[in-house]
């Protein structure tokens, strides 16, 4: 198709897509508010038309060069709370309630017996004294009543009261005396004892193991903490053949002792026994009973 200089796509008046929008001079820019107003039929809110005009509780606008102030340095976090105080140990259980209610159960005819019983456990004579006098009043008020006087038979009644009410008073009185509270004991310690006796046995168990059948304890790789295995032996430590880092976990091993028995082990062999190991390299006798727990000495 043939474009000539009438045709839709005419250089010179600019309307084709070939035009160079780049060249020529740009129009100028007109006056503040000419051209087509944003709202030709009027703004929707009913205001007047015409440029942007900032309302009045707007911030003015920013100056040049203007930055925002830096942020504030982050907030240092607050102290760590103290640690918790230590838990006190539980007090013991309280003792002798039971004591203590007998002359109440048993309307004061008890009381002697009851005091009596608390003089020869705590080895008290004052204890025993009183005892002593309980026992005094108790026969005396069961002899007036063996009398054929109303005095007689009511005194007899008011000492029976008496010895009720005293004696249980007293009771309960004396007891943290005559039955103290038994020492307290801490659910940490007694497991801590427990799992110390049981790695005992474990020792023991092992160390029959070991005589029995040493190729089996060598597979368990009994003695030698040092390498990966799944048979708890208890901590015991094979002299012969573990190397230094794991003779030094031995009970008052120092580094000259480990040293001399690597020396020991490379001249003359392996060890028997802790006896043979203490008379061999010269330890001091305090020493043999720490070493005979935890050694062990496979061939």
């Amino acid at each position: 198709m043939d474009h000539g200089v009438d045709g839709p796509f005419n250089r010179d008046q600019g309307d084709g897509p070939d035009q160079d929008f780049t060249k020529g001079p740009r129009p100028a820019p007109g006056p503040p508010g000419a051209g087509r107003p944003p709202y030709p039929h009027g703004h929707p809110s009913g205001g007047p038309t015409g440029p942007f005009q900032r309302p009045p509780h707007a911030q003015p606008p920013m100056a040049p060069g203007w930055q925002p102030p830096r942020p504030m340095p982050p907030v240092p976090p607050p102290h760590p709370p103290p640690p918790p105080l230590p838990i006190p140990p539980p007090a013991g259980e309280p003792r002798g309630i039971l004591w203590a209610f007998v002359p109440f159960l048993t309307f004061g005819f008890g009381t002697p017996f009851s005091f009596l019983y608390a003089a020869l456990r705590n080895k008290s004579w004052n204890l025993g004294a009183t005892a002593a006098g309980y026992g005094a009043a108790t026969g005396m008020a069961m002899l007036l009543t063996q009398a054929e006087s109303a005095l007689f038979g009511a005194l007899s009644g008011i000492m029976m009261l008496t010895l009720w009410i005293a004696g249980t008073v007293h009771a309960f009185a004396v007891r943290p005396s005559a039955f103290p509270r038994g020492a307290p004991h801490d659910a940490r310690n007694e497991h801590a004892i427990r799992l110390a006796k049981y790695r005992r046995t474990l020792r023991e168990q092992a160390r029959a193991l070991a005589a029995e059948d040493p190729a089996l304890a060598h597979e368990l790789r009994i003695g030698r903490p040092d390498l990966p295995r799944g048979y708890d032996d208890g901590g015991l430590i094979d002299v012969n053949h573990a190397p230094p880092a794991t003779l030094a976990l031995l009970p008052g091993a120092d580094d000259a002792l480990v040293e001399r028995i690597v020396r020991h082990r490379a001249e003359h062999g392996g060890f028997l026994s802790a006896e043979e190991l203490a008379v061999d390299l010269d330890l001091p006798p305090a020493l043999l009973p720490q070493l005979a727990e935890y050694a062990i000495f496979l061939p």
